[in-house]
């Protein structure tokens, strides 16, 4: 049989046929409240961008300084001839920042948390992921051979039941977004962090969503519930809050030390560019200036939560500035977030497999840079554009 015969996407070529395919488009400006996409202005509601400091002047400066001092990247891997002063510098800062005793950082998220639950997971050991986790913590259980046992969703009842079957004298890992990305919802940290003293369990907290929302001053979801000295391992990205690209583990020295010496996806990949780490540092930087950034958010998300609920759109309500919108059938979902895009709103489409099939969403998100004048004109756009429904696709 030939390997490229599974080469064959029906619902995309069905989607594409019905011109309501709404991936790929092209961004033709900064990541900004309003932006230019394929020639036209667009109200941006589809980035995670959460506190605007991908414009922020002073973090494009440093970014440019960094590439002018030390060049376009490194060549090399952090192991080797790949690790910068800058580089040692965010690390620091980011374990100061937070309240952890080390952090090392990797080149994009998805490798963050391959680089973590691969390390220090093995075939003897057992890995509790809740069903909504991201797909990396997903794949990093995958290439660490540990059994995989899955919860459902905040489902304290369930994870201690799956605890209480796995034998006592395994390694045992518990790990849960901080902020799930698609519904918005905060896991329930408490309880899980009980869970894992009673049953023996270390804790493992991919905080993408949470670090720069949640917590004081946008420490994140550790912070936020009281919790960081519970919290064994918690994970940032880079992409989102702190405006550049790039992951970093938080955790103690021994297990930092650990993870970098027999890591191979950290051992066997080029480090973070010096414009990412700078940037990354300054918007740091930026957060601890002006921590009225995670609150202005706050604001504009209840702000525009309440708006749609006034304009009649059903919506899943959580504090985070995560605001799904109910679109429920694949096809229509698609039909909407192509409807939407012509009418200059931009949202993210959610169907399966990022979703339950029969419960896709239309996923909008807010930046602290929104202003309420412009979150007023996007609802207006949604409410009438959904009011008009999908025609049978």
């Amino acid at each position: 049989m030939d390997l490229f015969n599974k080469c064959h996407f029906e619902l995309l070529e069905k989607v594409r046929a019905k011109n309501i395919y709404p991936y790929f488009h092209c961004l033709e400006s900064r990541q900004a409240p309003v932006v230019e996409m394929e020639g036209k202005k667009r109200i941006m509601l589809g980035s995670n961008n959460y506190l605007g400091l991908t414009e922020d002047e002073q973090v494009i400066a440093a970014g440019i300084a960094a590439m002018e001092k030390y060049g376009t990247g490194v060549s090399g891997s952090r192991f080797l001839n790949g690790t910068l002063d800058l580089h040692v510098q965010l690390e620091k800062e980011l374990a100061q920042f937070t309240g952890y005793e080390a952090a090392m950082t990797c080149s994009t998220g998805f490798q963050t948390n391959l680089a973590i639950i691969s390390t220090l997971c093995g075939k003897d050991d057992y890995i509790l992921n809740d069903r909504e986790n991201h797909a990396s913590i997903y794949d990093g259980t995958r290439l660490s051979y540990a059994t995989s046992l899955r919860y459902k969703h905040s489902d304290m009842a369930d994870l201690e039941k799956k605890l209480q079957s796995i034998p006592e004298s395994a390694g045992k890992l518990i790990i849960t977004d901080g902020v799930f990305s698609m519904r918005g919802d905060i896991c329930r940290l408490p309880e899980i962090c009980e869970l894992a003293e009673k049953y023996g369990a270390r804790v493992m907290v991919d905080d993408a969503h949470g670090f720069g929302v949640l917590g004081e001053g946008g420490r994140g979801t550790a912070n936020h519930f009281g919790l960081t000295d519970k919290v064994d391992i918690t994970m940032l990205t880079f992409s989102k809050s702190l405006a550049s690209i790039g992951g970093c583990m938080l955790t103690s020295n021994r297990v930092a030390e650990y993870v970098r010496h027999t890591s191979r996806p950290f051992i066997f990949s080029a480090s973070l560019t010096p414009a990412s780490t700078a940037t990354a540092l300054e918007a740091l930087h930026r957060l601890q200036e002006d921590n009225t950034r995670p609150q202005r958010l706050m604001q504009l998300t209840h702000y525009f939560q309440q708006s749609l609920l006034t304009a009649g759109v059903k919506i899943i309500e959580a504090p985070t500035p995560i605001v799904p919108i109910f679109t429920y059938d694949t096809l229509a979902t698609l039909y909407y977030g192509k409807r939407l895009f012509d009418e200059g709103v931009y949202v993210n489409p959610v169907i399966a497999p990022a979703c339950v099939e029969g419960e896709c969403l239309l996923r909008t998100t807010l930046m602290a840079t929104h202003t309420e004048a412009i979150l007023d004109e996007a609802t207006d756009i949604i409410a009438r554009v959904l009011k008009q429904g999908a025609p049978t696709l």
